[in-house]
């Protein structure tokens, strides 16, 4: 085991998963001189050379284009934007040709698109946001957004192996900031499973990326008042592990749904209507959405607090339904 940070980790993937498979190359935006925006790819062009590392220009309907046509061939290209924000560039490449290539002619589209997102960095409207939903309602799709670096390494080596499209969101406050213990061994977290981030028995809440650090605090907190939470880290967004989220109402009877990106529209919609269909005998209170509000990231950093959920809307809620 050594001590990784989130990003260390998942570098270290994608070089272990380079070394393991030629076909494997990475693609993107400043990747190999550079080493990446984020340093994500620091070190690679020496190592591998630049007919594996290739540095594109800004154009990500072009990378995605070039990764597409190369996972036709039985390559595994990594693709990498310097920020997810501007994969709505490559809206059209990926939704209706990568996410369709396997249902209309059967073929495998092996490639990961990968970069950083999120808020909580100051990074204003451009730069901070969580555009993962725009792609969780398309078929075709994997789309992940891991929180530990344990969880970082073995999801994009997954991926990476993995004969569909994944789209891989990194959020990027937690980059440097979550350090873990990381097998040196070869090992995978399996795509579309959660996991349970913290046993509880009172309430759970149901969550990914970084606002797991968000509930793990507010749960420590809860823990001093009597309130044992149970906290679901879902790891994998599409597809979502139904069963789990079924698991952990039946166990508590109630649940909040907590995710960074806007309210409307947002995956806790999802999740409640699945606890609807599949444990509605099993709630003893309403389903609580905690999320983002339904507006641009702002840049300034008391406006941006305001707008992302906070542990305090965590408290509020979670003492509210406790006592329903």
């Amino acid at each position: 085991m050594s001590q990784l940070t989130y990003l260390e980790a998942i570098r270290q993937g994608i070089w272990e998963e380079m070394e393991r498979d030629p076909a494997v190359f990475c693609l993107g935006e400043d990747i190999g001189i550079y080493g990446g925006a984020f340093k994500v790819t620091d070190g690679f062009i020496d190592r591998f050379g630049p007919e594996r590392v290739i540095d594109t220009p800004i154009a990500e309907s072009a990378i995605v284009g070039a990764a597409f046509g190369a996972s036709l061939i039985g390559m595994r290209p990594v693709a990498e934007f310097q920020f997810m924000d501007f994969i709505g560039c490559a809206f059209n490449q990926i939704v209706n040709m990568v996410a369709k290539a396997h249902y209309r002619w059967g073929a495998p589209a092996p490639l990961v698109i990968r970069g950083p997102s999120g808020g909580k960095v100051h990074g204003g409207p451009f730069h901070s946001q969580n555009p993962e939903m725009w792609f969780v309602h398309t078929p075709g799709l994997k789309v992940v957004c891991p929180a530990s670096a344990y969880d970082a390494k073995g999801l994009i080596k997954a991926a990476i192996r993995d004969n569909n499209p994944v789209i891989f969101f990194e959020h990027k406050y937690l980059y440097r900031r979550i350090k873990e213990e990381v097998p040196e061994e070869d090992y995978i977290v399996p795509l579309g499973k959660a996991r349970i981030a913290r046993e509880g028995r009172d309430l759970s809440i149901i969550t990914y990326a970084a606002m797991v650090y968000t509930a793990q605090e507010a749960a420590e907190t809860l823990s001093k008042e009597g309130i044992d939470v149970e906290i679901v880290d879902l790891r994998t967004v599409l597809p979502l592990d139904r069963e789990a989220i079924a698991a952990t109402v039946r166990k508590t009877s109630k649940v909040i749904i907590l995710h960074e990106h806007s309210r409307t529209g947002g995956l806790a919609g999802e999740i409640a209507a699945i606890i609807n269909e599949e444990a509605f005998d099993d709630l003893d209170g309403p389903i609580v959405r905690i999320a983002a509000k339904d507006s641009p990231v702002p840049f300034s950093p008391p406006q941006e607090e305001y707008f992302l959920p906070q542990v305090s809307n965590v408290l509020r809620e979670a003492r509210r339904l406790k006592s329903y």
